[in-house]
């Protein structure tokens, strides 16, 4: 005989009466389904012990689907009330894997017999001690009734059922607070009219979606990474992984947006300067080490395109991240004048194994066993380089120069950054001569050099170095020419996208500096 000190509860019964256990009396309670066949075996066996022993023992014959407890009541004429654990928090509580279960309780809820399904020397076993305790005597048909039957599976062990019940558990990493949706309503349209949606459809975020998000981390669930702007959200991990499910993510994406979130909150970045500017600037998230293949990203054909859930999530769940943590809305302080698509998502992976060159992040500092994001802030994007008929590096690199001439307008100079996303086909005749990324960057500052002449504003544009400013510069200055970027580190150099087909792509910076936004890394920390 095993002791053991089982959960209290509260259940409403089919009388509308709250019943509590434990009490100060013995008690008998079995777990039963109206579907098993065991349970409607044992369950006149219950009724009978009911109309024996009331008032000497208590009797808790416990239902786990509402409209069963009535087809049970209805089906066998009970006299006992059944108490409703639809919910199946007590199933749960209880560790229940088999109905029906039978235990026999002391006045202070020690267990001291626990019977699963329905072996009969066990069941008359035990009511008769029951009743030698209790002092009644009741009827029982044992020779009509089997000599065992084995009981069904619990409906709290069910799989889908199961997650659900821990994520509500006392014992549940979640702490985000718990909207409840009228049964009526539609659970995609009440997600938009909420606000929580960037347009698209999202997918909902159950207790058990987002507990087998949080999987995809070992880190703590309530733990902190980021004040997130305008609102100064706390993003937790737990309300991470709530607009990674939304977003479509798998858990194996986790550790990733955790990431990207930590660089955007950065000051470097300036998330809310980002998101707030009316130039309509987003974040392009650019990955790379060991998690790229383990996870399925896309760095090859239409690396920047539609088809790639690991691509397409991960970017769209950083910006409902910002979005539903931080408050950033269009509309509100989201004020873009045309906004463009990379406000949905934009992320890809560096294909590092076909580049000549370090990949990014060994550039930045990193090992190439280890998993980065790189977040930069771009207006637009990408924008094609389109040359088909260069043979020599410099001719190539002159071209991407000219393409570049055009970031913000051709007399917008020293003010933004820019991304190159170089094709293999592009790769391959720059490094025929040798050429290495500091040689591409050199280039390119060469090719877009203009005489400070040139980027006055005139009678064509006023874009450009107002003239009173030019008029007071010294002569040496007015002779003097820029190149279109501060600085070769405002150049950024990846290599993605397929095999075939000579059309890299450039995406056009914001604000570059302290003013602006600063491209920011962080090591994904892997499950």
């Amino acid at each position: 005989m095993s002791q053991e000190f089982l959960p209290a509860f509260s259940l409403e019964n089919t009388a509308g009466e709250q019943v509590k256990f434990p009490t100060s009396r013995y008690t008998l309670i079995c777990f039963v389904k109206e579907d098993c066949p065991t349970c409607k075996t044992v369950t006149p066996i219950l009724n009978a012990c009911y109309l024996a022993m009331a008032g000497k023992v208590d009797i808790h014959l416990i239902g786990q689907t509402l409209d069963g407890n009535q087809r049970l009541i209805e089906e066998f004429e009970l006299d006992i009330p059944l108490l409703d654990d639809s919910a199946l928090m007590v199933s749960y509580a209880y560790d229940l894997e088999i109905v029906p279960t039978l235990y026999w309780v002391d006045k202070k809820g020690n267990q001291l017999q626990r019977h699963e399904g329905f072996l009969k020397q066990d069941w008359r076993s035990l009511l008769n001690e029951v009743c030698d305790f209790s002092d009644c005597r009741i009827e029982v048909p044992w020779s009509k009734l089997p000599e065992w039957r084995p009981g069904c599976g619990s409906l709290s062990v069910d799989p889908l059922i199961a997650e659900r019940l821990h994520a509500e558990s006392e014992n549940s990493p979640m702490r985000a607070r718990k909207i409840e949706i009228g049964s009526s309503d539609d659970t995609f349209e009440f997600m938009y009219d909420q606000g929580f949606s960037d347009g698209l459809p999202l997918v909902p975020p159950t207790p058990e979606r987002v507990l087998r998000m949080l999987d995809g981390t070992r880190r703590d669930p309530q733990e902190v990474i980021a004040e997130v702007a305008p609102n100064m959200g706390s993003a937790t991990i737990e309300k991470i992984a709530i607009n990674a499910v939304m977003a479509g993510a798998k858990p194996e994406y986790l550790p990733v947006i955790i990431a990207a979130l930590e660089a955007a909150c950065t000051d470097e970045f300036n998330i809310h300067g980002v998101m707030a500017t009316t130039m309509g600037a987003s974040p392009v998230m650019v990955v790379n080490g060991p998690i790229r293949e383990r996870i399925g990203m896309n760095m090859k054909l239409s690396a920047l395109g539609q088809g790639n859930r690991a691509n397409a999530t991960i970017g769209r769940a950083l910006r409902l991240a910002v979005r539903n943590i931080g408050g950033a809305r269009p509309g509100g302080t989201e004020r873009p004048t045309l906004g463009n698509p990379m406000k949905y998502t934009m992320c890809f992976a560096e294909w590092e194994e076909r580049s000549t060159w370090e990949p990014l992040h060994v550039e930045r500092g990193y090992s190439r066993d280890e998993s980065v994001v790189t977040l930069f802030c771009m207006t637009s994007g990408p924008v094609l380089i389109v040359d088909q008929t260069s043979r020599s590096a410099a001719q190539l690199a002159g071209s991407m120069g000219m393409c570049l001439e055009h970031v913000f307008h051709p007399k917008a100079y020293m003010a933004s950054d820019t991304l190159i996303v170089v094709c293999p086909e592009h790769l391959d005749t720059l490094a025929r001569d040798g050429y290495s990324k500091e040689d591409l960057r050199n280039r390119i500052q060469e090719i877009t050099q203009k005489p400070m002449s040139e980027l006055v504003e005139d009678e064509r544009s006023g874009v450009g170095i107002p003239a009173e400013k030019f008029s007071a510069m010294s002569i040496e200055t007015q002779n003097s020419s820029l190149p279109k970027f501060k600085s070769n580190k405002d150049i950024h150099l990846v290599v993605a996208g397929s095999d075939a087909g000579k059309f890299s792509g450039a995406f056009h910076g914001w604000v570059t500096g302290p003013m602006g936004s600063i491209s920011v890394s962080k090591l994904i920390e892997e499950a």
